[in-house]
This record gives C-alpha cells, structure tokens and sequence, in this order.
C-alpha cells in the first residue's frame, strides 16, 4: 500500500494486521530513506539505529522472507521513501495499490507536526510514478482507494479493496483493539496518537485548511493527486 504522509495509512494497516491471516510491516524503507538523504525527521537517529538502512536486504525481505502468520503480507509504504537508488523490478512481485488524499488536507495536517513541508516531503509525486509504472505493466489501473472513502464507508470501502487484490473480505478488519503494536514502527510515540487511541475507522471530519502561502505547492500536488482520484475505487462492486 503506497501512501504518502498524513493519510489514514497507519489505520489500514490496523485493519489488515486485525486478520488471522496477515502479517503486516510498517514503513520499511524508512531507515533507509533517513540515512540516504540526512534529512531530520521526529526520532531519526532512533530510527537510523533500529533499522536495517539497505534497501537491498529490505526489499529481499518484503519478497522473500516468510511470514508471521497467514498468507497476506501487508506492506504499508510512504511513497517518498522509495528513492530513485532503488531498484523497482521487486515492485513487479507485490500487488501495489495507492492510498490518496487531497493535498490541502495533506498539507495542513503535515504542517501540525513539522514547521515547513515541499512536494518531496508528501510523496505524491513518487506516488504517481509509482502507479504509471504498475499500470503500464498491469495494462489497466492498479487499485486506488481514497482515505475519506475509507472513513465514510469501512466496509464497502474495504470489500471493494479485497475484491480488486483477489483475496475475501474479513469483517475483522472493520474493528481492533486499542494501543500500541509490536508491528509499530519506532516512530509511533511521534505520529501514532491518534490511531493507538482508535478501535476502528472514525468517520471523515471537516477538511482542514493550511495556512496561507502554500497554494503554489498544493496546485502542483493535485496534478498528481488527480491522476490517480479518477481511478479510485467507489464501492464494493
């Protein structure tokens, strides 16, 4: 599931590690994308430290290790972590899909946990070129699913989702227990307030609003954001 930041990623993760036959890992690139760039996250030397930081090892991981339990592996994704050094032929193994959000929602909410935010910093760029590949290999559009959708509709949302991947809904997935998770990446007492307190998808507030200044950047991201929205999934169907 390839998501940029600020979207309900953390939760769907939720909803799928909440199955009996899935196991799930939380941005596994992360390490990686730290170490590579320096750029200074929440936690990063933290998070340099408990990770492995080669993207090779990484992706023969997400490939090729066995699972925890099940037979689904759930790889939840931040796009911009995905850096032009590595190789994208693994992405031909994984059945890829795209968790979108409107950029000026992205962007007001990016804003409430770092001073200042760039294309690069949301991913939607990566997103896109992420799905052009996938299409163009696939011969069709690789599942989209919007975030609001989610919230509005869990279960149709849900169903459709599992239905576009082949594998059969769990109504499981629609409710879990509150907290903290193994599976939580080192990152979480930064980013995961929200989520640990839920026990299920909580249903689309009122769009935030960035503050003034940003609508040069947002134009540019919802060129991409776009491209994709008009291939999202709209129900179990």
């Amino acid at each position: 599931m390839w998501s940029g930041p600020r979207n309900i990623s953390t939760a769907m993760m939720r909803a799928f590690e909440n199955r009996a036959d899935c196991s799930v890992v939380d941005e596994p690139l992360y390490g990686f994308y730290l170490a590579e760039t320096g750029i200074d996250h929440p936690g990063r030397d933290t998070i340099v430290a408990a990770m492995d930081c080669d993207w090779r090892r990484v992706v023969a991981g997400l490939t090729e290790a066995p699972l925890d339990k099940g037979h689904i592996h759930y790889q939840k994704h931040m796009t911009h972590h995905l850096l032009p050094a590595v190789e994208r032929g693994w992405l031909d193994r994984v059945v890829n899909c795209f968790l979108i959000r409107d950029p000026v929602e992205v962007v007001a909410s990016y804003l409430e946990k770092r001073d200042a935010v760039t294309l690069a910093d949301i991913g939607i760029r990566e997103q896109a070129e992420i799905f052009e590949r996938a299409a163009d290999r696939l011969g069709h559009a690789p599942p989209v699913i919007e975030g609001r959708d989610v919230q509005a509709a869990p279960e149709a949302m849900l169903r459709a989702l599992c239905a576009a991947v082949g594998i059969t809904f769990d109504p499981a997935m629609l409710s879990w227990p509150p907290g903290r998770r193994a599976s939580d990446g080192v990152w979480a007492p930064h980013w995961y307030g929200a989520v640990e307190a839920s026990t299920g998808f909580s249903p689309p507030g009122p769009a935030k609003a960035p503050p003034p200044g940003f609508d040069d950047l947002i134009e540019e991201a919802r060129v991409y954001y776009e491209r994709l929205r008009r291939h999202r999934l709209t129900g179990a169907h």
